[in-house]
């Protein structure tokens, strides 16, 4: 019972680590860039065919501007789902957890800043 518990988390620990791989799209194959949440095999396939017309992307604003469908908001998923340009993600992937609770506090509006500096 032990040893099957046992495995039973090994496995899971073994499957966490491949589902926060980073992907390169520029070295990536198809397979690797499904494995990206946010890209099925019609984005892969569109991606792989741009990188062979145009060569290497050189930064995600190039990436940005010659994938059909990629725009700022689904770079910045992509980059924090683990793709990245030239082994680098996306500026403001990281942060965009930050920006949403910066969102809720100006939508909570002055009064609540006003309560927080009272206390």
């Amino acid at each position: 019972m032990m040893k099957k518990l046992l495995m039973a988390v090994a496995a899971l620990v073994a499957t966490m680590g491949f589902a926060f791989a980073q992907v390169d799209v520029n070295k990536a194959d198809a397979a690797a860039l499904d494995a990206v949440k946010g890209i099925g095999p019609a984005k892969s396939k569109a991606i792989l065919e741009e990188r062979s017309k145009g060569g290497e992307f050189k930064d995600w604003a190039d990436f940005e501007k010659r994938v059909k469908g990629v725009g700022e908001k689904n770079a910045v998923k992509l980059s924090e789902a683990g793709l990245q340009v030239n082994g680098k993600p996306r500026d403001g992937a990281a942060a965009k957890p930050a920006g949403k609770a910066e969102k809720a506090d100006k939508a909570a509006g002055a009064p609540a800043a006003a309560q927080s500096a009272k206390k």
